[in-house]
């Protein structure tokens, strides 16, 4: 069958980005000021990442900055996500103690990014606590929401005369799971059922941070319970209560409000999809597996990248666009994170990469095209190999090779990366035809 693909093109105005996030790539882990995080901590320790290894220089990008911002201009991204060091601006997490140097990095970051006619969007918080907070309790500390919502207040006066685009708690479902019932990331607790659903503060919460009106949302019933509000997992909560000393969640006070509804935009990260059946978990099942009462599995027939996790699908992409605009009243959609890994000897002609961005994005093009689905941007994952979390330096999903083993650690552009400036420089897809 011939597909003619002459009509996807993507809208004038489309963001095309790449992401990355501070502990994976900036390393000056205590350079200048800076606190430390629950990463470092974390990574400190023996036996919980990959080889021991850890985010104390990563891409040094907090010295090689204009590395990377060549790498964007190679790239022609119109956009550049990237997060912020909470520890870096502020080593005890409060604002009782401002790092200047800190500050004066990411003045920099954003001046050279809007010089060069690239619109940052920005990450409050990806994964990395400071530390001093973790010490009062981390996310579980009754605190920790005014805390953050002076953190907040202090990067929108800070940075917000330039940054328009920002995003809060990067992936509250991973960082409730993974960090707290799993302990496979920072900050390592492992109690399945009573902390790890008790998601942070914010996640699809109930609060107002000054103005800045957000409901986050966690990864994709599973749609629906990894994409749930705050007031919907309680919901489902209370059928898991039977025997419990309290509710795992807190109940919303009277009059509280509620922020369904009012975000400025959908921010999705995608990477994989799953099959999943309904399955019924004994009350006593606590838990993220117990609560959604759903069991997912991969596809045999899916291809699998880098990762034992991370089955290539493509078109899951597309459906789950469908869903957020059937479910949620069509919003407006920036997909902040999808990416391809690569494990093993470095291989820069990455055609297996290459392949699923020319897939993956002429999904995204059939969902706005066909489907009408408002997505506004891609960011790919990620500008760089860096650091990828409990697997170290093992895994590598960036669009620039990182030679980990030079001192200079040298950025070199994979084929997936040559494949992506093409798209972005036609805007989507050359007319052509395939068979």
């Amino acid at each position: 069958m011939s597909v003619d693909i002459r009509e996807n093109l993507f809208p004038s105005d489309f963001a095309w980005g790449a992401a990355t996030a501070a502990y994976q790539v900036e390393g000056g882990w205590n350079a200048h000021g800076k606190g430390p995080s629950i990463w470092d901590t974390f990574c400190h320790g023996k036996g919980k990442v990959f080889e021991d290894q850890n985010g104390d220089v990563a891409c040094n990008s907090y010295e090689l900055w204009e590395e990377d911002l060549r790498c964007i201009q190679q790239l022609g991204l119109t956009h550049y996500r990237f997060s912020l060091s909470w520890s870096r601006l502020l080593p005890d997490g409060t604002t009782a103690r401002i790092n200047q140097k800190g500050v004066n990095y990411y003045n920099k970051v954003i001046n050279d990014l809007l010089a060069c006619n690239i619109t940052p969007m920005v990450t409050l918080y990806h994964f990395d606590l400071p530390q001093a907070l973790q010490d009062r309790g981390g996310w579980k500390w009754a605190g920790i929401a005014e805390v953050f919502d002076s953190y907040a207040m202090f990067c929108f006066r800070t940075f917000g005369d330039r940054v328009k685009l920002w995003l809060t708690l990067n992936e509250p479902y991973v960082c409730a799971k993974l960090g707290h019932e799993d302990g496979l990331f920072a900050p390592g607790v492992r109690d399945p059922g009573a902390e790890g659903s008790r998601q942070p503060p914010g996640c699809g919460c109930h609060r107002e941070i000054h103005g800045l009106h957000v409901r986050l949302v966690c990864q994709p019933r599973l749609h629906d319970w990894r994409l749930s509000s705050h007031d919907e997992v309680q919901d489902r909560g209370q059928e898991r209560r039977a025997g419990l000393p309290a509710a795992r969640l807190p109940e919303f006070e009277e009059g509280e409000p509620r922020v369904l509804g009012t975000a400025d935009f959908f921010a999705l990260n995608y990477y994989t999809s799953r099959r999943v059946r309904a399955v019924s978990c004994p009350s006593q099942s606590l838990g993220f597996k117990g609560d959604q009462e759903a069991e997912a599995e991969m596809d045999p027939s899916w291809p699998v990248c880098g990762t034992p996790w991370l089955a290539v699908v493509p078109y899951g992409l597309r459906k789950l666009l469908n869903y957020i605009k059937e479910a949620c009243g069509n919003p407006a959609i920036y997909i902040t994170e999808n990416g391809f890994a690569q494990t093993g000897p470095v291989d820069l002609n990455d055609s297996q990469r290459s392949g699923f961005y020319r897939d993956t994005l002429l999904e995204v093009c059939k969902a706005i095209r066909e489907d009408g689905v408002d997505v506004r941007g891609y960011f790919a994952w990620s500008l760089l190999d860096n650091f990828e979390w409990a697997d170290g330096f093992s895994v590598r999903f960036g669009l620039f090779h990182v030679d980990f083993a030079r001192p200079e650690l040298t950025r070199t552009m994979y084929l997936s990366g040559r494949e992506y400036a093409k798209i972005i420089m036609g805007n989507g897809f050359q007319s052509t035809a395939q068979s």
